[in-house]
């Protein structure tokens, strides 16, 4: 997913969606913290035209953005790598 792709939310991506919704992604949002298998997205809600009609952050399945199993676990990892890395660095500037 990149920015501009245009998504079909469903119930499928959370039990918050009980219709569909259009969604214009603006970015993933990796540095907020989530459980396995789930990310925030930021963007806009269309309406059927496609325009925008409200910004919003929604928190929604990996699966349901048509990620792979293999293509999530390669996410959490490199989430967790980076998370790994920036508490390296700050113990490092702390005990120094």
């Amino acid at each position: 997913m990149k920015a501009g792709d245009v998504l079909h939310l469903t119930r499928a991506a959370s039990p918050q969606f009980v219709r569909p919704i259009l969604f214009r992604l603006i970015k993933v949002r990796t540095e907020l913290p989530t459980y396995d298998g789930w990310t925030w997205l930021d963007g806009y809600q269309l309406d059927n035209k496609g325009d925008a009609v409200a910004r919003r952050e929604l928190f929604v399945r990996r699966t349901a953005q048509g990620l792979t199993p293999k293509e999530i676990l390669r996410c959490l990892k490199r989430y967790t790598a980076c998370q790994l890395f920036r508490l390296m660095q700050t113990t490092t500037t702390t005990t120094t």
